[in-house]
């Protein structure tokens, strides 16, 4: 494996970019925040990467101790990509740049890539507390770990479980909340946002 590039610049902000500043490192980091994946599904849900790219990044993550790769006992027999704690640790960061690109987001381009699970960590931050939601959406469903610890943060699909919450919108809804136009509470007073569930999640927004 070829020696890792550097800025070769005593910084800690230069060192973390010797890490994750390659195109499409982060937004690995995205998709493995969803907990184990196996590169086909990763390559589906990173439209535009080529798998030579995408390979090379995940040998960099591996050999950077981002990543793990791990073989699923049967029936699954599958290799699976999943974060260390040092990836995980990168939730903040991602969370914060998709804060602050909120501004660039503007109307959909005809040649945007959409997937539903893209919208949940636009919406993990607008909920405080523990527990598990899930969304749906006409994309498709997926779920929220609110206040997750080291497992994942969100997952494709219905919730593994009894949801505490229950949220259904419409994509305009949830495009806006992405675009920092409008807040998860608000769209909820709206009536944008039906929600439902018996848990301390699904109580503070019908409360807000």
């Amino acid at each position: 494996m070829p020696p890792r590039r550097s800025y070769d610049q005593y910084c800690s902000a230069a060192r973390a970019l010797d890490l994750v500043g390659d195109r499409w490192t982060l937004l690995i980091v995205r998709e493995l925040l969803a907990g184990p994946r196996r590169y086909t599904d990763l390559h589906a849900d990173l439209p535009g990467v080529s798998t030579d790219v995408l390979a090379s990044r995940l040998r960099d993550m591996e050999r950077d101790g981002l990543a793990t790769r791990r073989r699923l006992p049967p029936p699954g027999a599958a290799s699976v990509y999943e974060l260390t704690d040092r990836g995980r640790a990168l939730l903040p960061v991602v969370q914060a740049l998709g804060a602050w690109g909120q501004a660039e987001l503007g109307e959909r381009r005809p040649t945007d890539a959409v997937r539903a699970h893209w919208f949940a960590l636009p919406l993990l931050r607008q909920l405080d507390g523990d527990g598990l939601v899930e969304v749906r959406l006409e994309e498709g469903h997926f779920h929220l770990h609110v206040g997750a610890g080291d497992g994942p943060v969100y997952g494709d699909g219905p919730a593994p479980g009894e949801p505490d919450a229950l949220l259904v919108l419409d994509t305009g809804t949830c495009t806006a909340i992405g675009r920092g136009e409008l807040s998860l509470a608000q769209a909820v007073r709206e009536g944008r946002v039906e929600v439902s569930g018996e848990g301390t999640l699904a109580k503070a927004l019908r409360d807000t």
